[in-house]
């Protein structure tokens, strides 16, 4: 249970006002909002004030506000096999209860202030429940060499490095490369 004092002119704050509290009353809105601070995972996320094209549908019910819908968002981060850049873009669902009163509400559920809700939290668990802990550039990302770090879908056709034994390498230089060349 979320008890907070929200700001209504912040951009995820939403007033239900105009619903009063007689169950069976609707309203749908669509809305572009900026993309909140701090969304994402390590390698990939919404861009902070990207813009988030939001389509909601409120619904006044007996304990609340019940809020269902669907967002769409830009995604930007690195590939976690090569480190390029990546953009896409994600589309999530949500539906959350929004409670009238605390006593109606468990720990976990969220309060109206009033006649206000802030969509906020319930975007940012539907996103980052979405996103890929290891996202990658394309599903035949080959990655980086792990000898010289060079990006191998850039690399020439059979690229490789040659592996020296370690137990062998101290006798490496007691042969000249003239030698072996001339005795084949």
């Amino acid at each position: 249970m979320t008890l907070q004092t929200l700001d209504p002119r912040a951009p995820w704050v939403i007033s239900t006002h105009d619903l009063g509290r007689r169950p069976g009353s609707m309203r749908q809105m669509s809305l572009t909002l900026p993309a909140p601070a701090n969304l994402g995972v390590e390698m990939i996320g919404v861009p902070v004030g990207a813009d988030v094209e939001l389509d909601i549908r409120l619904e006044a019910v007996m304990e609340g506000v019940l809020v269902t819908g669907t967002a769409q968002a830009p995604l930007r981060g690195e590939c976690a096999r090569c480190l390029e850049e990546i953009t896409s873009e994600t589309e999530v669902g949500f539906q959350e209860l929004f409670f009238y009163s605390a006593e109606d509400a468990a720990e976990d559920d969220s309060l109206l202030d009033g006649e206000l809700l802030d969509l906020e939290p319930v975007f940012r668990d539907a996103v980052v429940l979405t996103l890929p802990l290891s996202p990658v550039c394309s599903e035949d990302c080959e990655g980086l060499c792990s000898e010289c770090g060079v990006r191998l879908a850039d690399a020439e056709p059979g690229h490789k490095h040659e592996v020296i034994d370690a137990r062998w390498a101290k006798l490496q230089g007691l042969v000249p490369e003239d030698n072996n060349d001339q005795e084949s």
